[in-house]
């Protein structure tokens, strides 16, 4: 098992489903070495696993997380933050999103 739980990584709890029908998507993110995602949050449930490279990822709180590849976390949701990438090789990210028709998969600040 990667991940497996009822809160994002900062301890925050994962909202309700909600009750409009479900949409799954799954989606390859790549982050190029020594840079960083605009920051952004996911207004839906989000998990992610990390395939290749290492990756920071920062809340607007301050607080951090390292994450390696092999390493499956539970995203942090309506939440701003922003994934850095500090190391020399790209950072591959698989994510599955779990919304509903029309919610967006992330909104940029």
């Amino acid at each position: 098992m990667l991940a497996k739980g009822g809160a994002s990584w900062d301890g925050a709890a994962l909202p309700a489903y909600p009750t409009a029908a479900p949409e799954v998507t799954i989606a390859r993110v790549t982050i190029p070495p020594h840079s960083a995602l605009h920051v952004h949050r996911h207004p839906i449930i989000n998990a992610a696993y990390m395939v290749s490279g290492a990756i920071t990822v920062v809340a607007e709180s301050g607080k951090e997380l390292k994450v390696r590849a092999g390493d499956g976390f539970l995203e942090l949701v309506d939440t701003w933050h922003h994934g850095r990438n500090d190391g020399d090789e790209p950072a591959v990210i698989v994510v599955v999103y779990v919304g509903s028709p029309g919610v967006p998969l992330t909104v940029e600040k």
